[in-house]
C-alpha cells in the first residue's frame, strides 16, 4: 500500500477486502465502474510454493470477485488477469507438421494434463479464469482476461517471487518448444489499460495474449534466470546446455489480437492530441 503514497492522493484511495468474502468485495467495489483482478498469492516456499491448494484457492478467489462485480450496481466492467500458462500446456498437439501450431487466446491449457504433471500454478490459472468465464456468463457484467507470459521488469520479481518462480516450472518443455516468453510490467499495465477504454465502445471483448519477447536459446534463459534472482544450481540453471538451440519449435505464439487492439488505441490517442489539418 505505501506504493500509492499519501491516501486520497490524485484521486487513489486504498481500500482493504477480503476476496473470500462477498460483503468486503461489495463494500470495496461500491461505487467503481470498473475492477482490475490482478491479485496473486505469495507464498516463499520456492519452486514448490505454489500448492494444488492454491489453484483451488485461486479458482475460489476469481468466482467471488466475479459475483461481486455482477452484483455491485455501479460495476459494469473487470479485466481479469490470468496468464499465458492457461492456453500453453496441451497433449494432444500433432508431433510431426511442417509449421508450427499457433497458440492464441482461443487455446486453453488442459487441467488433467496440468494436475498429471503437478503444474500447479498453470492449473490455478487455468480454472481461475474459466471459473470468472462462468461466473459472468448471463450477468449485466463485461469481463475480459488478459493472458500475460512471465512477468518481468526493475523490482517486480521482489515483490512477487512466489508466482514468478511457479511459472518456470515445467520451463525446459517450454522453452524447447518456443512457448517460454517474457512480457514487461509496463507493457502488462499498457495492455490492461488499453482493454479497459476499448471495452466502453465495444471494441474489446474475450481474452487476449500478452507477451513482448519469446526466449528461444539457453542463454537467453541463464540471463533471466540471473535477472530473476534464481539460484545457479540444479536443472533450471542446465538448461543453457541442453534446451536444443536451433531445433524448429512446434509452436508459435501469437498475439495479434492484443496488439491490433493496443496500435489501435494509441492512433486514436494520437489523434486526438494531434488533429490533422486539412487547407
Amino acid at each position: 500500500m505505501e506504493l500509492f503514497g499519501e491516501n486520497g492522493r490524485d484521486g487513489v484511495w486504498t481500500v482493504m477486502a477480503n476476496v473470500m468474502d462477498p460483503e468486503s468485495l461489495n463494500r470495496a467495489f461500491d461505487g467503481c465502474v470498473g475492477v482490475f483482478h490482478t491479485s496473486s498469492l505469495v507464498d516463499p516456499g520456492g519452486l514448490s510454493g505454489y500448492t494444488k491448494q492454491m489453484a483451488i484457492l485461486e479458482a475460489r478467489a476469481a468466482e467471488q470477485v466475479v459475483e461481486a462485480c455482477a452484483r455491485t450496481e455501479s460495476v459494469r466492467k473487470c479485466v481479469f488477469t490470468s496468464s499465458l500458462l492457461a492456453c500453453v500446456w496441451r497433449q494432444s498437439y500433432p508431433h510431426h507438421r511442417r509449421f508450427p501450431t499457433t497458440i492464441d487466446e482461443n487455446c486453453w491449457s488442459d487441467e488433467n494434463f496440468c494436475r498429471d504433471n503437478k503444474l500447479w500454478f498453470a492449473l490455478g490459472k487455468t480454472t481461475a479464469e474459466k471459473t470468472a468465464w462462468r461466473a459472468a456468463r448471463g450477468r449485466d457484467l463485461k469481463l475480459v482476461t488478459i493472458c500475460p507470459a512471465l512477468v518481468t521488469g526493475p523490482g517486480f520479481r521482489r515483490r512477487n517471487s512466489t508466482p514468478s518462480i511457479a511459472y518456470l516450472k515445467g520451463a525446459h518443455a517450454m522453452l524447447a518448444e518456443g512457448l517460454l516468453a517474457t512480457a514487461d510490467v509496463a507493457r502488462v499495465a499498457e495492455a490492461h489499460v488499453r482493454v479497459y477504454e476499448a471495452m466502453s465502445g465495444g471494441a474489446a471483448g474475450g481474452r487476449y495474449i500478452c507477451y513482448d519477447h519469446v526466449v528461444r536459446r539457453g542463454e537467453e534463459f541463464v540471463e533471466l534466470q540471473r535477472q530473476l534472482g534464481l539460484q545457479s544450481g540444479g536443472a533450471l540453471a542446465r538448461l543453457g546446455s541442453d534446451n536444443g538451440d536451433g531445433q524448429t519449435a512446434r509452436f508459435a505464439l501469437c498475439n495479434g489480437k492484443l496488439a491490433r487492439l493496443v496500435s489501435s488505441r494509441r492512433r486514436c490517442t494520437y489523434d486526438a492530441y494531434h488533429p490533422i489539418s486539412h487547407d
